[in-house]
């Protein structure tokens, strides 16, 4: 998910780690271990506190903002580890006016009610 918030192809992480982005796929994927020096190394590399790659650490501030740490942050952390919550995310932030994010949000809550078809 970190890598995709800041536009980095799994190619250019691996190249900044030494590694093959066949190996950082394997890393993300969760079909190969990872060691906490590498770990430490791509905390780094994507400018993160190594507690932002664990589940239930604590809620202290991150270099980029809080940690997560409950059911509701990892759900948000799921939806933004998709392609689909990380491009929407990107284009609602780039909305400027308030109104229309504010219109946008309540379309998306309508819709999530099943008040909208």
């Amino acid at each position: 998910m970190r890598r995709m918030m800041v536009g980095m192809s799994q190619e250019k992480l691996g190249e900044a780690c030494g590694i093959t982005f066949q190996q950082i796929q394997k890393y993300e994927k969760g079909t190969n271990r990872m060691g906490a020096g590498r770990l430490h190394h791509i905390a780094r590399v994507l400018d993160v506190r190594i507690e932002f790659f664990y589940e239930g650490a604590s809620s202290d501030q991150g270099a980029n903002g809080p940690i997560m740490v409950d059911g509701q942050s990892r759900s948000i952390t799921d939806f933004l580890a998709t392609s689909e919550g990380l491009e929407l995310v990107r284009a609602f932030t780039a909305i400027k006016d308030s109104k229309v994010r504010r219109r946008i949000v309540d379309v998306a809550k309508a819709v999530a009610a099943g008040g909208v078809e």
